[in-house]
């Protein structure tokens, strides 16, 4: 069973997350009012993950996050925001929150971006000890348009960042959360174009409407294009759709607040939040995402003990 804690100053918020999580799934809930008796209470028993609200008083959310980073960085936080606080938001994800989820859409979006964190958390680190004296690795993917398909080449990007040095796992794990956003922007909004359906859906409505183009040509004869290179320095990744792009103008830029309750502009502010760099080509298909290692690691002298492993296409899909 899962411990989640959360923080919110509204009782009535706190019972609706309760309410939503003990529907959804077996996961004890404790509760916080802010953010001081948040920490209380960690430091008395460490939940496995912790969703709070950003506006309270005493303490609030980042500052909150500033606080477990320092003494319990291995709890990854999730973000509640209301309307108009994505700014707010955007910059406890660069300080170290895990994720985010819009107050609106938490019937959506709160159970499903909890269970991606903790399967995250507990992946097999059968691997790990070895994983971290990889020096380089380039992986290549060519999927279809299958969302498991999409989750466990995650997981294995996700295993492999562990050859770059980062802050901690809970970085690794935002980066992995990172790259499964930009991997289901490609997949519901590049080759299902069902983001430029007019009206357009509400994203509640996605998985049902994407079973249905997954079937039907010219939709379910695309492909996702993944590639990475890991080593030791950065990380880049490069995801690339088959469908007709979009207008990438002015939705990069730092500055620029992205409304949460939007379909793809959750991904698109947790992409640029988490990553050091986040670059469309002028087609609107290919995104490609760059994470630096958290120190720059000096080349080792000897050729002997660099011990470079090298994968290619992994995972393809020629048909």
């Amino acid at each position: 069973m899962a411990t989640v804690l959360v923080v919110d100053d509204s009782a009535v918020d706190r019972r609706i997350v309760r309410g939503l999580l003990e529907h959804a799934g077996d996961y004890e809930v404790l509760e916080a009012p802010d953010g001081e008796a948040a920490l209380a209470a960690v430091a008395e028993r460490e939940p496995d993950v912790i969703i709070t609200d950003l506006l309270m008083p005493r303490m609030d959310g980042f500052a909150m996050v500033e606080a477990l980073k320092e003494d319990s960085p291995g709890i990854p936080v999730i973000l509640m925001t209301g309307r108009g606080s994505e700014e707010i938001a955007a910059k406890a994800l660069q300080h170290g929150a895990a994720s985010y989820v819009a107050k609106s859409r938490l019937a959506h979006d709160l159970t499903p971006t909890v269970e991606r964190i903790l399967s995250a958390a507990r992946e097999d680190r059968t691997h790990a000890r070895l994983l971290h004296h990889m020096r380089a690795c380039r992986l290549e993917f060519q999927l279809r348009n299958d969302l498991s398909l999409i989750r466990a080449a995650v997981n294995l990007l996700q295993l492999m960042l562990r050859c770059l040095p980062l802050a901690d796992e809970i970085e690794r794990l935002r980066v992995g959360i990172a790259l499964e956003e930009a991997l289901k922007n490609a997949y519901y909004h590049g080759n299902l174009e069902l983001g430029g359906m007019t009206p357009r859906p509400p994203r509640e409505d996605y998985a049902a409407l994407a079973a249905g183009r997954v079937l039907t040509t010219p939709y379910r004869d695309r492909r996702i294009h993944v590639s990475a290179e890991i080593g030791r320095d950065e990380a880049v990744f490069v995801v690339r759709d088959e469908g007709a792009g979009f207008d990438v103008s002015g939705w990069l830029e730092k500055s620029a607040v992205l409304d949460a309750d939007a379909a793809s502009n959750r991904g698109m502010s947790l992409m640029r939040s988490i990553m050091d760099d986040v670059r469309y080509n002028p087609a609107g298909n290919e995104v490609t995402l760059h994470k630096r290692a958290a120190q720059p690691v000096a080349a080792e002298a000897s050729l002997e003990t660099t011990g470079e492993l090298r994968f290619g296409s992994l995972l393809s899909d020629p048909d």
